[in-house]
């Protein structure tokens, strides 16, 4: 998505022996010299032109400017060292119209801090600024991260970027260790998840779906994420199951709980070693065949001539612009976080604000680029961004929070009157709507296709969790559960995991 306005004109689809192709904007150049119906073909389009070069036969991008060695030419600023104005007006405009207009909001990341430091007796108003502060604040780090990202070969760079992008979630998972806020962290694992797959995936299929009558995805993206995602879950859920299931046993609340926490620590250890395996496959022994997948989706990219030619970032502006972002994420987690008891006394419950608020606030720099990139019909990496998020989110971020928690769990801290370390007994309700939503996505998923009508579906969904989150009520305890306190059995989340795996795996 562009900063020029594409609203003057209406798209309008063009029809060739009886099918549809994608929608004609006025702005578009002359068509590719390829067959367009080859370039609808699971991401693959036109190739990508040779590397050029300049007299005295340096490395030139396509604005003609020298290529640093080590930096891709897409990423090649043609500057170097630091310009504060100038990178001012570039993260200023950042990568699309939607991410510009949130720049509007950080006055409220200001006045987040100045509320916080000299009038904190207003809860209410502290919570609502660090909420909405964290909005331009988050998307900072996602635009400097992909100006870093496009400096680097393209695989690595979509891996960093979306490590990036889970950065923002580490922090205010810490936070929330930090703060013992375990029945928040517990929601918020899985809600960041469902906000991924349903809420952010949804969008993408609707938005794309708008402007382009069908939209294609390679299957290697699709599947590798459908198939790690189920893992991650099975892996997530093993512990909520264990506990639910000897709920009301007579070996006791506490010794279920410790047997639980230590299964948990297990799981954590496996899904980090499952990750790095995940990473070395896409980054190391796989590598060409997603460089070519997303080689060819950026061609697919109408607007990818003006994305050119725009000005970027020069590496060491990119990463003073992470580094200041990160810095006021941090703040907005820390003042969201202290607030959290004041928002729960008012009605709000754990199971909404894990689930549902958190999210989405920690997740909005992701889901507008996924967005943003769904509308230029790249869904390669649209998908790359919200199924990568998720599986970080499952498999690096939820391990890490865990094994940190486990960490800190010192006896001084046991004395003091808190419960640790942290296990993973979810909620039933928030285990089992993992399974359903990846139900959902994976039948979307398979047949490498997609349309506003399933991105419609999906979001819908998302709003029907929303709802039941809302009436969802706290456990009485930080590491209890609701489920299990009201002696709920674990038999719903067993037959979703199986339906899961069958529909899945198409057994």
């Amino acid at each position: 998505m562009s900063e020029h306005d594409h609203h003057s004109s209406r798209p309008r689809p063009t029809w060739h022996s009886g099918k549809v192709k994608m929608f004609k904007r006025k702005h578009v150049g002359p068509p590719p010299s390829v067959d367009p119906q080859n370039e609808q073909e699971k991401g693959h389009a036109q190739p990508v032109a040779g590397p050029q070069y300049d007299s005295d036969g340096h490395l030139i991008n396509h604005n003609g400017h020298k290529v640093t060695k080590g930096i891709q030419p897409a990423g090649e600023s043609g500057r170097s060292w630091m310009h504060p104005w100038h990178m001012l007006r570039i993260c200023f405009r950042s990568s699309c119209t939607a991410s510009k207009w949130t720049n509007i909001l950080w006055p409220f990341t200001i006045a987040a801090m100045v509320m916080h430091f000299n009038f904190n007796e207003n809860h209410l108003w502290v919570f609502i600024c660090a909420y909405i502060g964290m909005v331009p604040a988050a998307n900072l780090v996602g635009f400097a991260g992909q100006e870093l990202a496009r400096k680097m070969p393209l695989v690595i760079g979509v891996i960093l970027e979306t490590t990036l992008g889970s950065v923002v979630e580490v922090i205010l998972f810490m936070v929330l260790v930090k703060d013992w806020k375990f029945a928040v962290i517990r929601a918020a694992i899985l809600g960041s998840i469902l906000a991924n797959v349903l809420f952010c995936l949804g969008l993408c299929f609707f938005t794309g779906g708008i402007f382009h009558p069908q939209q294609t995805f390679h299957e290697a993206i699709s599947e590798v994420g459908s198939n790690l995602m189920l893992v991650a879950a099975v892996g997530l859920v093993i512990p909520t199951i264990f506990y639910n299931s000897l709920a009301g046993s007579p070996i006791g609340t506490q010794a279920i709980l410790e047997r639980t926490t230590s299964i948990s620590h297990a799981t954590a250890i496996v899904l980090l070693i499952a990750f790095v395996v995940y990473v070395w496959f896409q980054a190391r022994s796989h590598h060409g065949l997603y460089e070519d997948i997303l080689e060819a989706d950026e061609e697919r990219d109408h607007d990818r001539h003006r994305d050119l030619i725009k000005d970027k970032l020069t590496l060491t502006e990119a990463i003073l612009a992470v580094i200041i972002a990160l810095t006021f994420v941090g703040f907005m987690a820390v003042f969201l976080v202290q607030e959290i008891d004041f928002i729960k006394d008012r009605g709000v419950s754990d199971a909404f604000l894990g689930l549902i608020l958190v999210p989405i606030v920690e997740k909005a720099a992701e889901h507008l680029t996924a967005i943003d990139e769904a509308y230029d019909n790249q869904m390669n990496f649209a998908l790359s961004h919200v199924l990568g998020a998720s599986i970080q989110t499952a498999l690096l971020n939820t391990p890490l929070v865990v094994l940190v928690s486990w960490g800190i769990n010192t006896p001084d801290v046991s004395i003091s009157g808190h419960e640790g370390p942290l296990a993973l007994n979810f909620e039933l309700f928030d285990a089992v709507m993992l399974i359903l939503a990846i139900i959902v996505v994976g039948n979307f998923l398979r047949d490498e296709k997609s349309d506003y009508l399933e991105g419609a579906l999906c979001v819908f969904v998302y709003i029907l969790i929303a709802v039941s989150a809302w009436y969802y009520p706290n456990p009485s305890s930080s590491e209890g559960t609701s489920s299990a306190e009201t002696g709920s059995s674990s038999e719903a989340v067993v037959s979703a995991t199986e339906h899961a795996a069958r529909m899945l795996l198409g057994l």
